[in-house]
């Protein structure tokens, strides 16, 4: 499993970005899609149910997903979708030589404070991660494309219905 020893957020997340030369480029394309503009009848929403490190290329992977199943039902105009997390926090590996005489080149774990390679987000319990507004005959779909977008993410998520309240009188 690629990326199994960040999936936990042990200890502080490292904040002194003073130290760390350059960063990772973040590889989610959009946090708002769809039509941000139109009136919609329920909100779903995408949480999590665990204390958890999300990587960028999960979510990107997860926004993807969600947002490509629905548009084939809605279409671009029937829905709306927003990422609710950002990745701040960079995790940094130490890269080790593994060839032949490697152990005279290499200074192992002597100043061992690694190469930042890739950026999280971490995620409390119970946050919510994505969530998709969508008319009322729409709220099946949206659903299931929730669903799909699940099997992307670590964890067990949920997913949660909400009925927004249109002011129309």
């Amino acid at each position: 499993m690629h990326g199994g020893c960040y999936r936990q957020g042990r200890g502080q997340p490292y904040a002194n970005i003073r130290h760390i030369k350059g960063k990772p480029q973040i590889k989610i394309a959009k946090f708002n899609s769809g039509n941000k503009k139109g009136k919609f009848d329920y909100c779903v929403q995408l949480l999590i149910n665990e204390k958890i490190q999300i990587r960028h290329m999960a979510i990107e992977s997860m926004r993807l997903a969600a947002n490509k199943t629905l548009e084939k039902t809605t279409g671009e105009a029937g829905y709306s979708s927003r990422l609710r997390i950002y990745p701040h926090i960079r995790l940094r590996e130490n890269k080790m030589i593994a060839a032949a005489g490697a152990d005279r080149l290499s200074d192992g774990m002597r100043r061992a404070f690694g190469k930042a390679n890739s950026l999280a987000a971490r995620v409390k319990q119970g946050q919510v991660i994505m969530e998709m507004n969508v008319k009322k005959d729409h709220l099946d779909a949206a659903k299931s494309a929730l669903k799909k977008a699940c099997v992307k993410l670590p964890g067990t998520p949920t997913i949660k219905v909400i009925e927004l309240k249109n002011s129309e009188t």
